[in-house]
């Protein structure tokens, strides 16, 4: 595999960008490789600035669900463009788009549009504490919302810890308004309301975990946090910028019958483009500027290029609802061959997958919450990761991220990318 122009590329970047990147995970620290540089993507496939091939598995991070430039999206994307980029002004797309995700969302009556992810989240959040008058929120140790200051916070020494911050530039006295708990520990989930119920604005959770890899609530799990947060009066929000339109076309709200109070949207509402979104019932959208007095504003929201790629690709998977059970049927078929070349070459593995989701952790205890995520071989990772890409496997590079399988990928490369792994664990088992 040559890597020359990459090399080059990230040589030239870094000193420009910081880090050479414009999202950490890109750089490829956590592997010891140099990054790649895309050229361009078509189906299950990309291709690099040095001619190389690979299968994809990261997808952009899970909006490509239909694969890398789907015709209809392009399309769409392409039609949009010819009648201007962007307005700053209302377009009936917006309406659209809303009206598809309020109709697939039954909790959603109302939905704004926005950006990115993290000011999706941002701004729930807001809203959840202007709509309840109260501050404090809570998250659950190892799901990310996005990298505004009062949720970049961990659990401290232990359960029922008032938040510190996890990144330079966060004040002690903003995260303080955040508490942790361990992710699908109900006792810890219970005993927090008991001692905190009565001054939380929002419980935020990301109803399958995907950034600590995948972690599938436990049952009773989510029920619980819906019966605590209705008897608090406490806004309950799904986190769904992952696993909405991913693991169901109603998200994971849909799969596991459990309606929150908001929902936070991103990746696949906008087939690839750049966009964020946030809903809930009426009641709680109606206090957002100008209707009511939370404030919230972006010059590019329900930005008409965007919107029409959001609504070619909920027009595909609402149509085509069989692309929900062909691409679990795949994941499963992925998720087979790591526990069964595992167990072959006796590497200690843990899988979890939900729906198209899944990650293979390098431990051999299961991985049900972010501290047992962390005992995982992160070197382990860097090893097999190396020999995947080096036989034109992509996947994303951290032990702690999600695989995504999408609409593109076909049997052919999931039995291709089972043989690469059988090679790949055959020489990690000689290295012991």
């Amino acid at each position: 595999m040559d890597n020359t122009n990459s090399t080059e590329l990230f040589n030239k970047a870094k000193d420009i960008i910081p880090g050479g990147v414009n999202s950490p995970v890109r750089a490829f620290k956590s592997v010891g490789l140099t990054p790649l540089f895309v050229k361009k993507a078509r189906g299950s496939r990309i291709t690099d600035v040095d001619g190389n091939v690979f299968i994809d598995y990261v997808g952009s991070w899970g909006p490509m669900i239909l694969g890398h430039a789907r015709e209809e999206v392009v399309k769409a994307v392409k039609k949009a463009a010819e009648y201007g980029t962007s307005y700053g002004a209302p377009t009936e797309k917006e309406i659209e788009l809303a009206q598809l995700i309020c109709d697939a969302v039954p909790s959603v009556e109302m939905v704004r549009m926005v950006s990115s992810g993290t000011e999706a989240v941002m701004s729930a959040i807001r809203l959840a504490r202007g709509f309840t008058g109260r501050d404090k929120i809570l998250k659950f140790e190892g799901c990310y919302h996005g990298h505004s200051d009062g949720l970049l916070v961990k659990a401290g020494s232990g359960a029922l810890t008032t938040g510190v911050p996890d990144s330079a530039g966060v004040p002690a006295d903003y995260a303080r308004n955040t508490l942790t708990v361990a992710y699908n520990d109900l006792n810890e989930l219970e005993q927090i309301f008991i001692n905190s119920g009565n001054e939380l604005a929002a419980v935020i959770v990301e109803p399958v975990a995907g950034n600590m890899g995948v972690v599938p609530p436990n049952v009773g799990f989510l029920k619980l946090m819906r019966e605590l947060t209705r008897k608090y009066g406490v806004i309950l929000i799904f986190d769904e910028v992952i696993t909405g339109f991913r693991v169901s076309y109603g998200g994971a709200q849909g799969y596991y019958n459990i309606e929150p109070d908001l929902t936070v949207f991103g990746k696949i509402i906008g087939g690839g483009m750049p966009v964020g979104a946030y809903g809930g019932r009426k009641e709680i959208m109606g206090m957002i500027s100008p209707s009511g007095p939370v404030y919230q504003a972006g010059t590019l929201s329900g930005n008409p290029v965007a919107m029409a790629a959001g609504i070619a690709t909920l027009k595909i998977l609402k149509s085509n609802n069989g692309i929900y059970e062909d691409i679990a049927a795949k994941a499963q078929l992925l998720e087979k061959a790591y526990v069964g070349t595992g167990k072959k070459y006796g590497i200690a593995l843990s899988v979890n997958r939900v729906g198209s989701l899944l990650s293979a952790f390098f431990t051999e205890k299961p991985v049900t919450d972010y501290k047992s995520a962390v005992k995982a071989d992160t070197k382990r990772f860097a090893a097999y990761f190396t020999g995947m890409l080096e036989r034109g496997i992509y996947m994303a590079p951290s032990q702690f991220e999600a695989i995504f399988v999408s609409n593109a990928h076909s049997t052919e490369d999931i039995e291709i990318t089972a043989q690469c792994l059988d090679s790949v664990f055959q020489a990690l088992s000689c290295e012991r």
